[in-house]
């Protein structure tokens, strides 16, 4: 073998060691290189993946879990649900209360003193429990405005007012949503402790409810305690209401307490139609309690009320009141419940 036989020998494994050194990398990375044709998800494989209760789920590292379904089909369901009971009965609630309220106000007019008023007041709430009403009466209103938001904001808000008025009421809406519940849950569970003990049903409510109250017939008054029937009725509405909408909002803030993802639709159309009703309900409340009977908002506003307005409503009540400052009275400190009108 000659000097140039060998060298060339040489040549050829440094070439062919030098191939192999690069080529393996090269090979490695070709196997790295991912063909967006040949792996994308192609249109037959995502309406496939679409079929029946499926989804179209990705990965997420946040611990939310329910964030990586992107396409999620059923929700189309619940959003149908949503949009129909809820708006539905939301819309017969309310319209419904209000053209009541019209009709009743057009035949009834307002509900006068009969007796005319009085020289005299009487107290019927103390600070704090006009405090605890205003408290949950405030939030509530908030609640329910931002809450009709949701349901007839897009229908009625956007066209009228466009993206930007309509974005930024819902975007401050939910906020204020979010936090005035807990505001509403304070003042709720106030009401309860101060007013349960006056609003268990007894016979005299069956005798108040017989004659409709008085709101129909002019002249007529049946005697009631401190709550009449009526308000009871109220306020044990606001109550079952008030605790089945703090539960359900309580699983809307935190859904990873309300059992997954069905669970959290099923509160929330739970929630939806309950605060529909409520609202109705809290409506004619405000309705009696305002321009619907003279009088009446004295209760809540300074927390004395004309004396012959007590006695026409409340002439149980005013009697109780009444024997008890008799029986009080010329005592050190004790506080009148009667005194003139200024």
């Amino acid at each position: 073998m000659t000097i140039h036989t060998k060298m060339a020998r040489l040549v050829a494994v440094l070439a062919l060691g030098l191939f192999a050194l690069f080529a393996q990398p090269q090979a490695a990375q070709a196997q790295d290189i991912v063909n967006p044709t040949a792996q994308s998800v192609t249109e037959d494989a995502l309406l496939g993946a679409l079929s029946g209760d499926a989804q179209v789920q990705g990965r997420v590292t946040i611990p939310d879990d329910l964030s990586s379904g992107l396409i999620k089909p059923g929700n189309r369901n619940w959003a149908d649900t949503h949009g129909g009971p809820v708006r539905t009965t939301t819309l017969i609630a309310v319209v419904g209360m209000l053209a009541v309220l019209v009709a009743f106000y057009l035949i009834r007019g307002k509900i006068r003193i009969d007796s005319g008023p009085s020289s005299e007041r009487i107290l019927r709430f103390t600070s704090m429990e006009r405090f605890a009403h205003w408290l949950m009466a405030v939030s509530f209103i908030v609640l329910a405005i931002t809450g009709l938001n949701l349901v007839f904001g897009r229908a009625v808000i956007l066209p009228l007012f466009g993206e930007g008025v309509f974005g930024t009421l819902s975007a401050w809406g939910k906020v204020a949503h979010n936090y005035m519940g807990f505001a509403f849950m304070l003042g709720l569970l106030l009401s309860f402790l101060y007013w349960v003990v006056h609003n268990i049903p007894d016979k005299v409510d069956l005798k108040w409810l017989s004659q409709g109250g008085g709101l129909f017939v002019k002249g007529v008054h049946p005697p009631a305690k401190k709550f009449n029937a009526g308000q009871k009725g109220i306020f044990w509405s606001v109550t079952i209401g008030g605790a089945a909408l703090s539960f359900t909002g309580v699983m809307l803030l935190f859904p990873e307490m309300a059992g997954g993802e069905a669970g959290w639709q099923l509160y929330q159309v739970i929630h939806g139609i309950v605060a529909a009703v409520l609202t109705a309900i809290v409506i004619a409340h405000i309705y009696i309690g305002s321009v619907g009977m003279e009088g009446a908002y004295d209760a809540m506003g300074s927390g004395e009320v004309d004396l012959n307005w007590a006695k026409e409503h409340h002439s149980l009540w005013v009697d109780e009141v009444q024997s008890k400052q008799s029986q009080d009275g010329g005592e050190a400190g004790s506080r009148p419940t009667t005194q003139p009108a200024e």
